[in-house]
Formats: structure tokens, C-alpha cells, sequence
């Protein structure tokens, strides 16, 4: 267990130091047109984690992170360069939005609750990549298992003749093998020991009563001490159930709870991402109204938790300190100077994002590996249905998703989903048809369809 720990540890220290900043502007290339001022931001951000590492621990512990305020409208791509970059280092990574946060006392998410989603999310990493890594190994033993049941030992270790009776017995178990690993016998019945304790989920409590998130203990191990186990019931089952049955067991006792909370706690604190949208409608614009003074209280309380605080979870007490927080807003109103100044000295880095043109559009369109395009060409696909987009098409969405953009509220990139499935609407409901082999959109196909939205405005309103 500790062995595959340090072995999942290494791998991603490797693969952490090979993301130079260059490599990692290059990654978020390949999803993220423009931006480069926030892609290079965050790029040497996730570098530093990766240099304070290396340091002597006595100064690790002083370096903080850069932590990160993209300032633009939505659908610029804000949250996807977050997510990408958490992808891209296998880093924990929640985002929550600061606008459903209140302030201690008052109904509502407490700013600790990001924490406690930040390590729910890590121990469930870390849970998965144990999963696969020991998968092999509890096959094996689960196979071995199901042997056992429909091919027990027939003789004792004191009978007469030992050696000829074990022989024949190991040949037979492994004609049963071979015939098992065929999946022949798949479909068999057996009676499998039911050998885990009988215990009740842990959620039965009203969420008002009591919050398992600040419960520090395991409650269903807890329960499994106190009542009565089950081994001598058994459940009739066939083979490949029971294979699949012992292989969770088997997974359940070679890993261990407490190492898993171990290296997802390390990872958290050294590693984790908390991506904050929203953070301009927390902003104070008017600190004598009610409302604003609401707005203070949940800066003031998330501020800890960004300078460096212990929150405790059900898995123990996770120190934020050196937790990379990425904060997003559209500041059309706002600006970062309306956040308290003790909050803002907590994101030195402050970037811009562009609003996107035309021409961002049209490489949106087609550059990216997720460009819609090719999201729903391969979605046409599926039905037998070949999509093909002409070069003037494109040009025709992306300048009705500019025009769009200006006559209404500015959503970004977003406005292309809506658009291209406003032409792709009759297609898709269409299918699946037999009659239907090939869908080639034109310029004009899309003047015809989105033109008349864009001229009614009450129209647009609701469609575009």
C-alpha cells in the first residue's frame, strides 16, 4: 500500500516537473483561443508549486502561492483555463461561486464548505487511482475465491495418499480456471458467504440535525463494531456477479482509509485548486447598505481561508496555506478595488481577459480539439450521419454570435452553442433517419435560419 502511495506520488512529481510554463501556454492552446495573458499567469503559477517543493523545507513553508483574479465577461474562457490546468496536473480542483456563499450566522454556505468539497474530491481521487492500481491484484484473488466455491478442496491435509490426490485436484482447478477466465460458466449459480457487516448508510440522520461533513470519524465502521455481523448468511448469485462481489471486497481490504486521507490531505495542501467564480458580486460598492455589509461579511470570512487557515473536515484538520486560489469576474460594475484590501493583497496577480471578436470565433469554431464543430460532427456520427461545416459557414456563425454579442448581453463564446443548435435543431430531432446519409451546412443554410432572430429583437431575446 505505502509502496503504490510513493509510486503515485513520483509519477506525478515527474510528470509536474516537466510542465514548463511553455509547455503548459501549449496545453491550454489546444482548447483556449486567445487569452494568452491569462494562460502565461497561470502557466508560472503552476510552475512555482513545482520550484517551492524543491526548496529546503524550512523556507517551503514561507512561499505562498500567486494567487489569480481574470477579470472579463463570461464564456471568455475563465473557468476553462482553470479546469484545464487542473486536468493537466491531476490536482485536486473544485469551483464554486462566491455569490451563494453568507457570512458566518446566517443561513446559507459557509467559505469553509469549498474546503471540505476540495478534500471530498481529493480522497475520491486518490480512492480511484488505488482502485486501478490494485484492480489486477483483487481480480486475481476474486477469481481464486470463486474457485474455492465451485471447486472446494476435497481432502484434508492428514489423508492418506496426499500428493496424488492434491495433483489431481490442482488439475482439475485448472481446467476450471481456464473454463472460468472463458466466461463459460458466467451465467452459473453459486452460493456466495456474505462475509461484510450489516450496516445502514450513514445519511439517514436529517441534514439539519447534524453535518457529516464535520464529523471526523468513519460512522459506518463505527456501526459495523456495534451490530450484528452476517457471516453466516449467504445470496445466490452467478459467477460473474461473484467475481465482480469479491473484487470490491478484495479492493476494500488492501486499502487502507487512513492512507488514502493521508496522501489526499497532502495533495490538497500542496496541490490543490480552488477556482472562485463570481468573486465581483461580493465586491462592496455602497458599505453603508445592508446588502453590502452582507457582501463584507463573506469577504472577511473567506479571507482566512485564502491567507492560510486549518479547516477541520471529516477527514481531519486541512491546512489551506498554500492552496492555489483562482478568483473570476466580470466586473462590469465592481471593480477589484471594491473588494476589502486585506482580500485583495490576497491575489497579487490581476488579469485582463478579452472580450472575443469574429475572428476568435471562427478559430473557436475550428481550432480547439472540443471545437463544437467537431463535437457535433462526432455526434452525427453516431447515427450514421456524416456533418461537414463549409469554410462560409463558419465565417456566417461567428459573425452572428459577434452581432449578437453587441446587441445583447455579452455571454461570450456561449453564443455559438446556442446559435449552431438553432441550425442543427431539425437534424437533430430528425435523426435517426434512414433517408438521411449527409448533412453539409452552407452560409446560406445559417442566413436563413439565424438572420430573422437577429433582425426581431424580442426574438432574439429568448432564442439567441
Amino acid at each position: 500500500m505505502d509502496y503504490v502511495l510513493q509510486k503515485l506520488r513520483k509519477r506525478n512529481m515527474t510528470a509536474l516537473s516537466k510542465l514548463t510554463p511553455i509547455n503548459v501556454v501549449e496545453y491550454l492552446d489546444k482548447y483556449i483561443i486567445g487569452q494568452d495573458k491569462a494562460k502565461r499567469a497561470v502557466s508560472i503559477a503552476l510552475r512555482n508549486r513545482w520550484r517551492r517543493q524543491q526548496v529546503n523545507k524550512p523556507l517551503q513553508e514561507d512561499i505562498i502561492p500567486n494567487n489569480i483574479i481574470l477579470i472579463g465577461p463570461t464564456g471568455v474562457g475563465k473557468t476553462e483555463i482553470a479546469r484545464r490546468l487542473a486536468h493537466l496536473t491531476n490536482s485536486p480542483f473544485i469551483k464554486v461561486e462566491a455569490s451563494k456563499f453568507t457570512e458566518v450566522g446566517y443561513v446559507g454556505r459557509d467559505v469553509e464548505s469549498m474546503v471540505r468539497e476540495l478534500m471530498d474530491f481529493a480522497f475520491n481521487q486518490v480512492k480511484s487511482e488505488l482502485n486501478k492500481e490494485f484492480e489486477t491484484k483483487a481480480q486475481e484473488i476474486a477469481v481464486e475465491r470463486v474457485l474455492d466455491i465451485l471447486l472446494p478442496c476435497p481432502f484434508k491435509p492428514n489423508d492418506p495418499d496426499i500428493e496424488e490426490k492434491e495433483a489431481r485436484y490442482l488439475r482439475s482447478r485448472e481446467k476450471m480456471r481456464t473454463k472460468l477466465l472463458s466466461g463459460s460458466l458466467d451465467e452459473k449459480i453459486i452460493s456466495v458467504s456474505m462475509e461484510d457487516s450489516l450496516t445502514p448508510p450513514t445519511d439517514f440522520f436529517p441534514p439539519n440535525i447534524i453535518s457529516f461533513d464535520m464529523v471526523d470519524f468513519n460512522f459506518s465502521e463505527m456501526l459495523s463494531n456495534v451490530l450484528p455481523s452476517r457471516k453466516d448468511k449467504t445470496k445466490e448469485m452467478n459467477v460473474k456477479t461473484a467475481i465482480s462481489f469479491f473484487k470490491e471486497v478484495e479492493i476494500g481490504k488492501l486499502i487502507s482509509r487512513d492512507r488514502v486521507i493521508e496522501e489526499a490531505k497532502y495533495r490538497v495542501e500542496n496541490n490543490g485548486i480552488i477556482f472562485i467564480d463570481e468573486i465581483d458580486k461580493i465586491a462592496s460598492l455602497d458599505k453603508k447598505s445592508t446588502a453590502d455589509v452582507s457582501k463584507s461579511g463573506v469577504q472577511r470570512d473567506l479571507l482566512p481561508i485564502v491567507e492560510g487557515s486549518n479547516v477541520p473536515t471529516k477527514y481531519g484538520i486541512i491546512n489551506t496555506t498554500h492552496i492555489l486560489f483562482i478568483a473570476a469576474g466580470a466586473f462590469h460594475v465592481a471593480k477589484p478595488s471594491d473588494l476589502i484590501p486585506e482580500l485583495q493583497g490576497r491575489f497579487p496577480i490581476r488579469v485582463e481577459l478579452n472580450s472575443l471578436s469574429k475572428e476568435d470565433f471562427e478559430k473557436i469554431l475550428t481550432i480547439p480539439q472540443n471545437a463544437l464543430t467537431k463535437q457535433y460532427t462526432a455526434m452525427f456520427k453516431t447515427e450514421k450521419v456524416d456533418l461537414s461545416f463549409e469554410e462560409e459557414a463558419i465565417s456566417e456563425i461567428a459573425s452572428f454570435a459577434a452581432i449578437a454579442n453587441e446587441k445583447m448581453e455579452d455571454i461570450g463564446a456561449r453564443r455559438l452553442q446556442t446559435i449552431i443548435n438553432a441550425v442543427l435543431d431539425d437534424y437533430l430531432f430528425e435523426m435517426p433517419n434512414p433517408k438521411m446519409k449527409k448533412v453539409a451546412i452552407s452560409s446560406k443554410m445559417i442566413v436563413d435560419k439565424v438572420n430573422p432572430l437577429i433582425e426581431d429583437e424580442d426574438l432574439s431575446k429568448y432564442i439567441l
